[in-house]
């Protein structure tokens, strides 16, 4: 492996590959080739973070498809233009002008809670019955936040840090 040698856990390898797919997504000023590379070495790097935690085979299997099904969502969103795309919990949320991109969200398995202002992604196992009535604040305060990127800070296709 030469993008994820330094990781050890599940939660190393998905912040190193938020990094990278900044950095080499083709539609931000990278490469297809290059892109292709780390997601093979990312769904590697994943299995073997998941194996390393003492998981049972069927919580193995779960989290690796788990990972796959979150790194393509984000895949398929990270190059629209102003969106901030944030993990919290283990949802992925999606604010900003989204109104502009409404059908690229809805084709990446993204859906809008109107309460929220806001898409969302989750994979079944997260599916809750009904809203919670909380604020997207809220849950951020409640799960923590994570940014993937932030909209806001895009100019020309390419990320400020």
């Amino acid at each position: 492996m030469n993008w994820f040698n330094n990781c050890g856990t599940l939660d190393e390898v998905k912040a190193t590959y938020k990094k990278l797919a900044k950095q080499y997504h083709p539609d931000l000023g990278g490469d297809t080739a290059t892109m292709q590379e780390i997601n093979k070495e990312y769904a590697f790097a994943s299995a073997k973070a998941i194996k390393g935690a003492n998981l049972s085979e069927e919580e193995t299997e779960h989290e690796i498809l788990s990972s796959e099904a979150y790194r393509k969502a984000i895949e398929q969103i990270i190059h629209l233009e102003g969106i901030t795309i944030e993990l919290v919990g283990y949802w992925i949320w999606v604010t900003g002008n989204t109104y502009a991109v409404r059908a690229a969200l809805k084709a990446a398995g993204f859906y809008f809670a109107s309460k929220k202002a806001a898409w969302y992604f989750r994979t079944a196992e997260y599916k809750v019955s009904r809203s919670s009535g909380k604020s997207l604040d809220e849950i951020r305060n409640k799960y923590g936040s994570e940014l993937v990127n932030d909209g806001a800070k895009r100019k020309r296709g390419n990320f400020i840090d």
